[in-house]
């Protein structure tokens, strides 16, 4: 008897797709082309960046780079929820003392080492500050110290022209110049290469010591150092980079710039269940890329 060409299948339900089949239930799946998503662990990579932090006025440091961590061929385990906490840029200052450190961001959840990358830190009106990459000193001051895994040291400024660039991800402040912003690093976790992490230039004191425009934030979001003339003023580290704020330049209305916030990415070899955060969902290949801006998890 031959078997029927059509009939009326309905799509298998949840309860039948996760159980033990019958003959209709795998006979509906073929007909209708619908078969259900393989529950299973996935395996991917992730970054996690932190707030740059910002920088005061008056011919300051520049704000050093939030910290970098990223890893690569890790379990995120079936039915395990992994959240994320996205770290705001610090707040530059129209003064001596206010300018803040980058906030951190988290990325933890099951069979996961808790991954913290730590805020950068300030840029200095005199000393800069330590954190994830440090921020640089002022003129003739020290920079602040980076964390050895996640980012690199503000730059010493031993001049009194200007005042040393913020650490960077990749490298010191001061690295391409004095006064210049250090680098961050180059990732293609969402299948294009971006630059994450760069330091912010420090402020020039006197005229010559910086390039016209100011000295550069390094690669990476990191923030233009004020010039000793009026505009333009000190750049903001750029959002969800993690780069440092721009140094005021000479004299003290001359606001530093905020840090740039930070940022999550999650890629992982399949689909999630779930997420929360309303993050940025693309896919890369047969690849799903999670992109976290603001705080939230994924449920795999």
């Amino acid at each position: 008897m031959p078997f029927p060409t059509k009939l009326n299948p309905t799509t298998p339900t949840s309860t039948s797709a996760s159980s033990v089949w019958g003959l209709k239930d795998n006979y509906v799946a073929e007909a209708g082309d619908n078969w259900p998503a393989v529950i299973r662990d996935l395996t991917g990579q992730f970054m996690v960046v932190a707030g740059g932090g910002g920088a005061p006025n008056d011919a300051a440091g520049g704000g050093g780079a939030g910290g970098y961590l990223a890893g690569t061929s890790q379990t995120f385990s079936m039915g395990q929820t992994y959240t994320v906490t996205v770290g705001a840029g610090g707040l530059g200052s129209a003064t001596a003392t206010g300018a803040d450190n980058g906030n951190n961001s988290v990325l933890s959840g099951s069979g996961l080492t808790t991954q913290t990358a730590l805020g950068g830190g300030h840029g200095g009106n005199d000393i800069g500050a330590s954190g994830g990459s440090g921020g640089g000193g002022r003129r003739g001051s020290a920079g602040g110290s980076g964390d050895a895994n996640q980012g690199f040291d503000g730059e010493n400024s031993g001049s009194n022209a200007g005042s040393g660039g913020g650490g960077g991800a990749a490298e010191a402040g001061g690295t391409n110049g004095l006064g210049y912003g250090g680098d961050g690093k180059l990732n293609s976790i969402t299948g294009s290469n971006a630059y994450y992490g760069g330091g912010g230039g420090g402020g020039e004191e006197n005229n010559g010591y910086a390039p016209a425009g100011g000295c550069p934030g390094g690669a990476g979001g990191g923030g233009t150092g004020g010039t000793e003339n009026s505009p333009p003023p000190a750049g903001y580290g750029t959002v969800n980079t993690g780069g440092g704020g721009g140094g005021g330049g000479r004299y003290q209305d001359r606001r530093g710039g905020d840090g740039g916030s930070g940022i999550v990415i999650i890629r992982v070899d399949g689909v999630a269940a779930s997420s929360t955060g309303s993050p940025t969902i693309t896919t890369v290949g047969t690849d799903t890329v999670y992109k976290f801006t603001g705080s939230g998890s994924i449920t795999i």
